[in-house]
Order: C-alpha cells, then structure tokens, then sequence
C-alpha cells in the first residue's frame, strides 16, 4: 500500500509539472507542439469512447451523444495527452526518490 501511495504521489508532481508545460506552451504560443502533444492523446481516448458505454460518457458529461461530440472527444484528448505525459517523469521521481 505503502508503494502504491508513493507512486501515486510521484504521478501527482508528474501531472502539475505537466500542466504547468502546457500552460508554459500555450503562453509561448507553440500551437504546433500543442496540437502534437493532443495527437498523441487521439487514439486511446477514441478507444475509451468507443469501447465504454453511451450511458457511462453522458452521465460522466451531462452530454446527450457525448461519444460524438467534439468538445468531449477534444477535452479526452487533452486528459489522456497530459496523462501520458506525466507518465514518464512520474516513474523517473519514484526511482530518484524511493530508490530500493
């Protein structure tokens, strides 16, 4: 339990730094390093809308159609996008802090 909180802290830091990257670039208006870093997002939130249930996006949104509708398909992107790339520096901080 104890390594499943440290992990879960590190992922924390990880996804604050991640946005705080993505505010850095939309300030420095890189919008082609934006719009990458939403492609990289693309295929597992398409997957996640067309695997889970209809009823599951529109009581998560409040959407009716919620699947088809582009502001949730671009705000799963946005989600899934930072999640992975948080992923990568959150492993390197478990490592440097908690090494065993």
């Amino acid at each position: 339990m104890l390594m499943l909180m440290r992990g879960l802290a590190c992922y924390l830091l990880a996804l604050v730094l991640a946005v705080v990257l993505l505010a850095g670039l939309l300030f420095s208006q890189q919008m082609g390093l934006i719009k990458q870093l939403l492609w990289s997002g693309q295929l597992l939130s398409e997957l996640a809308l067309a695997l889970l249930p209809a009823g599951f996006w529109e009581a998560l949104t409040g959407v009716s159609g919620a699947g088809q509708n582009p502001a949730v398909q671009s705000f799963l992107q946005l989600c899934v996008a930072l999640g992975q790339l948080a992923l990568l520096p959150a492993l390197g901080l478990y490592r440097l802090w908690y090494r065993p």
